[in-house]
């Protein structure tokens, strides 16, 4: 079967500036901000290439830490900022030799560049562009008692129980979603009267900028964080849709650069951001780039992977649950060779085949991270969704082309909030994400004490087991699209089963 979808990115025209001035002051004692100037025998090495963005994985004692990041600075680097508590630092240079002098150093863990493009330079895990919903299309919905107005084209809701979900509770608004994206337009009607500003940045630049609407995405940039946003936690208002969990607050943590890259820095900013302002769920529909599989046998990408599973970590430690798309190639996870087509995506790809055992998706394959993989209106596995047994934890609604839905809905897609006041349809394992994330999100406000652990416990043990689809011929050519191992209760295209809104509130 022919993909649907692609997880490259669809390059946007616009420069990608990235803002390196703002004060980093939420974490004093964890993360701090600086920009040593280097010698001047330093700066003449710094003329010898162009200037990347790199990670520095260290030790966390402050000993270690001062004497990494004068050694970062005699190899001609500048700190763009020192996450402390998980022993990350964000680090600019010229130098060619950069990574290699500084994965030397004593108390370095691991050290590589995040990128191929120079600074300043789409990994989002949805399929196409989004299909804005006309407004003949919306007058033509006829909403019964106590529903949104467009919530009948939601076919996603009674899917996961979330409309019998809601007639008992829509949510605490003490409970917070983070939506690490592309950026969230606030002043959408759906999304402004649940949206936490407070819990909201742009991290773009591997440092937290708390400007205000620094965590909108641009004029030209992806919708897809709105989209994202309004599936979580669009309010139950009387205007337009309805979200998963629309009584909890949905905040914006802003990584995607203008170009639609996902770099390490800004991921693990903002994971750090989230564990320090009590976020309770944060949602990743993204994978981050600039490599789809990031290979623990080379010392770059090794470097990303080191830093993002401390950032996950530390966000899980702090009660934060980690919700993370599997992707869209119809890739088996779980399999020993993967051709990866699409890595650098900011480079020059070139085929290459890896061993997902060895070279993880991130943040969907590191440890404690719920990795969800999509269905479609049929209940069956979507066509482009990746899978595997024991990498997808769960599935949800992503939408799927060849998995029509039934009548008043009229797309097999998933409707959304898009930027401007606007809504429409996308599909991908990036719409799968946030379902799973406002089912974490309803749990967490039926049990408001209960640790990240005993959230993702609950999350497994109340979906809906869903046994193999046996043959799988998704588009009806006779042959067999992917294959599902493992048994009702635990398989590779659904997981532990499809989450469930109602038992989240009812258990």
């Amino acid at each position: 079967m022919a993909h649907l979808c692609s997880r490259r990115r669809l390059a946007l025209a616009v420069p990608a500036v990235l803002s390196l001035t703002a004060t980093l002051g939420f974490l004093p004692s964890a993360a701090s901000a600086a920009a040593p100037t280097a010698p001047a025998a330093t700066a003449e090495r710094a003329a010898d290439g162009p200037t990347l963005s790199y990670v520095v994985n260290t030790r966390t004692d402050r000993s270690t830490i001062e004497s990494v990041r004068r050694e970062i600075a005699r190899n001609g680097g500048t700190v763009v900022a020192s996450y402390d508590r998980i022993g990350v630092i964000v680090a600019h240079s010229a130098n060619p030799g950069f990574a290699q002098a500084v994965r030397a150093v004593r108390g370095v863990a691991s050290a590589g560049a995040t990128r191929n493009a120079p600074l300043p330079a789409q990994s989002t895990t949805d399929v196409g562009t989004p299909k804005a919903l006309s407004a003949a299309e919306a007058a033509g919905v006829r909403a019964a008692a106590g529903q949104d107005p467009l919530e009948p084209l939601q076919w996603d809701l009674p899917a996961i129980k979330a409309d019998k979900a809601h007639e008992k509770t829509l949510g605490s608004p003490d409970v917070t979603v983070a939506v690490i994206d592309t950026g969230v337009d606030d002043t959408h009607p759906d999304i402004a009267p649940n949206f936490d500003r407070a819990a909201s940045v742009n991290c773009v630049s591997g440092k937290p900028d708390t400007t205000d609407g620094a965590w909108r995405p641009g004029a030209s940039e992806s919708p897809h964080g709105t989209h994202v946003a309004g599936e979580i936690a669009a309010a139950k208002n009387g205007v337009g849709m309805t979200g998963v969990a629309p009584g909890v607050k949905v905040a914006g943590i802003k990584v995607s650069t203008p170009g639609g890259y996902f770099y390490t820095e800004a991921v693990v900013c903002g994971f750090v951001w989230a564990a320090e302002h009590h976020v309770d769920v944060t949602n990743n529909s993204y994978y981050t780039d600039p490599w789809y599989f990031n290979c623990t046998t080379d010392p770059d990408q090794k470097a990303l992977v080191d830093a993002i599973t401390r950032a996950t970590r530390y966000a899980e430690g702090k009660g934060t649950v980690n919700v993370a798309a599997a992707g869209n190639e119809n890739y088996d996870l779980a399999s020993h060779a993967i051709t990866d087509e699409d890595s650098p995506n900011d480079g020059t790809p070139s085929d290459r085949v890896i061993d997902p055992h060895e070279c993880f998706d991130i943040p969907t394959q590191l440890p404690g991270v719920v990795t969800t993989a999509a269905t479609g209106a049929k209940g069956l596995k979507s066509s482009f969704s990746n899978y595997g047994l024991g990498v997808a934890d769960i599935a949800a609604p992503g939408g799927d082309y060849y998995q029509p839905p039934q009548a008043p809905a009229t797309s097999g897609l998933i409707l959304g909030t898009l930027p401007g006041g606007k809504w429409g349809y996308m599909a991908g394992t990036s719409m799968a994400t946030p379902h799973v994330a406002g089912v974490a999100a309803l749990i967490k406000s039926t049990h408001p004490h209960a640790p990240a652990a005993a959230v993702k416990a609950l999350l497994y043990a109340e979906a809906t087991a869903t046994p193999c689809t046996d043959p799988y011929d998704i588009d009806g050519d006779g042959k067999v699209d992917a294959v599902c191992e493992g048994t009702k209760n635990r398989n590779g295209f659904y997981g532990w089963g499809v989450a469930d809104a109602l038992a989240a509130v009812t258990r």
